[in-house]
């Protein structure tokens, strides 16, 4: 009976892995893909049968890319700002979400409450009175206009960051206030050492939102040193390089290459995050 059940089990297993197996390489087949576009010519592009090993790869495709376009200023700018902005994000929607798990204050359920119900609002609707903001500020073509708003908090960030520091035990800033621990101290030295895997959570979304963004950078900078990478290769869109496809995927390689280290380097603190914050697909 044992053996059956045995067998059994690892039969289901062998199945799960097998699906698991196709769906990875379901979603790599695009990655690969584009790969391979960005090593052929204009040409081997369209050839039929299509070939997925271009012969011979043509390299000269991010040579042309890094010539014809400002890649590493792009790059800086882009880097720059996702970086900052990430920054932002963590510090002011850890202290929000710290506020809101562990203090007592009157108003606290519907202050939340509203939090949250932004979430609902559509950026299209509030993307003409912010823009107004930002141009009587005079941050039209800065980076500030970009950077700044991520240091106001955020109501995704501010769930996130709630949902892990409620599961800290309160024992520990209990014994914290008897040591003398104010509540920043406790803040700064207990809650946020143990919430490093909600920290890179929330730290990977945000970059890789600020990295990928297209519309904020077109709506506020308009002089192509400020400009960011999505930018530049929109750019490649128009002009001389127009419908060039192997260019294009030249240079969205470049692009991830930055979201595939930091996510390599964070994977371990990522699975860790979403899985004690609760976010499940």
């Amino acid at each position: 009976m044992g053996e059956r059940r045995s067998s059994g089990r690892n039969f289901t297993n062998a199945i799960s892995y097998l699906i698991l197996g196709l769906i990875a390489l379901l979603m790599l087949g695009p990655f690969l893909w584009m790969l391979s576009t960005s090593l052929k010519t204009q040409a081997a592009i369209f050839r039929y049968p299509p070939e997925l090993i271009p012969s011979p790869p043509h390299f000269e495709n991010y040579e042309t890319i890094l010539k014809g376009l400002s890649v590493s200023q792009f790059f800086l700018n882009s880097f720059k700002i996702s970086a900052l902005a990430t920054i932002g994000q963590l510090l002011s929607c850890s202290l929000a979400a710290y506020a809101f798990a562990r203090m007592q204050f009157r108003g606290k359920g519907l202050l939340y409450g509203v939090l949250l119900a932004t979430m609902m609002i559509p950026a299209q609707v509030t993307m003409i009175p912010v823009f107004l903001i930002m141009k009587s500020l005079g941050w039209i073509d800065s980076h500030n206009a970009l950077i700044v708003p991520a240091f106001l908090g955020g109501a995704f960030g501010t769930f996130l960051l709630r949902q892990f520091f409620e599961s800290i035990p309160r024992d520990l800033e209990d014994a914290a206030r008897i040591d003398g621990c104010g509540r920043f101290r406790i803040y700064w030295q207990i809650i946020l050492p143990l919430a490093k895997p909600a920290l890179a959570t929330l730290g990977l979304f945000t970059f890789m939102s600020y990295w990928n963004d297209l519309l904020g950078p077109v709506i506020y900078l308009s002089s192509v040193e400020k400009m960011t990478l999505t930018v530049g290769l929109a750019s490649l869109q128009a002009g001389e390089m127009v419908a060039r496809h192997d260019l294009l995927m030249a240079g969205s390689m470049l692009s991830i290459v930055p979201m595939l280290v930091l996510f390599v380097l964070a994977q371990k603190w990522f699975v860790r995050g979403v899985v004690m914050t609760g976010i499940k697909g």
